[in-house]
């Protein structure tokens, strides 16, 4: 017996140079918004999720779910999204499913046989990359990591590259590896829309939901001063 589709699932992401907001149901996207921008999501966002609810003609209390990324991605970001979906899951009583900017941006890519890297700017020397293997669906075949582009472990055999650091990736392959990588243009960047999908299939696998939490790489730029900022007084 088939398992029942679970209800309507509103998801967004605003990890990355981006800010979008889908609604998933029964296997297609209700309504959909997508806007590039490297800062400004704490303002778009809310009245994005407004927008596509009403275009879907949903209230909150209608959901299954709430999909959010939750990293590699930017500190604010990050923080932007997870706490619109723990504030909307708590007053809606629906459970928050957190979904990788990595996955999010392998996923929305084809299925192939050859392997798929993808790679995000963190915007200093270092990329987010992670593998994912090809067949029916990707599915990872290492852990997510932060490496510098030149230091990047790569597939033996034919590969793609995707995400917005996949352009300095690419720059940085020798020429052996260069030959073996398709450099893929769209997809730069995670889409509520796919985030929505992969969290209704986690939904539908019956896969125990704790609640998202941050996938952070590495530490913040900004650091707390010493001393928690406190005047230092040095007496003669």
């Amino acid at each position: 017996m088939t398992a029942p589709a679970p209800g309507p699932v509103l998801a967004f992401d605003t990890a990355c140079d981006a800010c979008s907001a889908a609604v998933w149901r029964d296997g297609a996207i209700l309504a959909r918004e997508f806007a590039p921008m490297a800062r400004g999501q704490s303002e778009a966002l809310l009245p994005m999720i407004e927008r596509v609810m009403a275009a879907a003609q949903l209230e909150f209390a209608d959901l299954a779910a709430i999909g959010v990324t939750v990293g590699p991605g930017a500190f604010t970001g990050l923080r932007i999204g997870l706490a619109a979906a723990r504030a909307i899951a708590l007053a809606s009583g629906k459970p928050a499913v957190g979904v990788t900017t990595l996955e999010a941006i392998a996923a929305a890519l084809p299925p192939a046989s050859a392997s798929l890297v993808v790679a995000i700017d963190a915007k200093r020397d270092d990329l987010y990359v992670q593998q994912f293997a090809g067949g029916a669906v990707w599915r990872p075949a290492g852990a997510p990591i932060a490496q510098l582009p030149e230091a990047v472990a790569l597939p033996d055999g034919p590969f793609a590259l995707a995400g917005d650091g996949a352009a300095r990736l690419h720059a940085a392959l020798d020429g052996a590896a260069r030959a073996r990588a398709t450099l893929i243009a769209d997809h730069a960047v995670p889409d509520a829309a796919v985030v929505a999908r992969l969290a209704a299939a986690r939904l539908l696998s019956g896969e125990a939901l704790a609640s998202p939490r941050p996938l952070y790489l590495r530490p913040p730029d900004a650091k707390l001063p010493r001393d928690g900022g406190r005047i230092r007084v040095t007496r003669p």
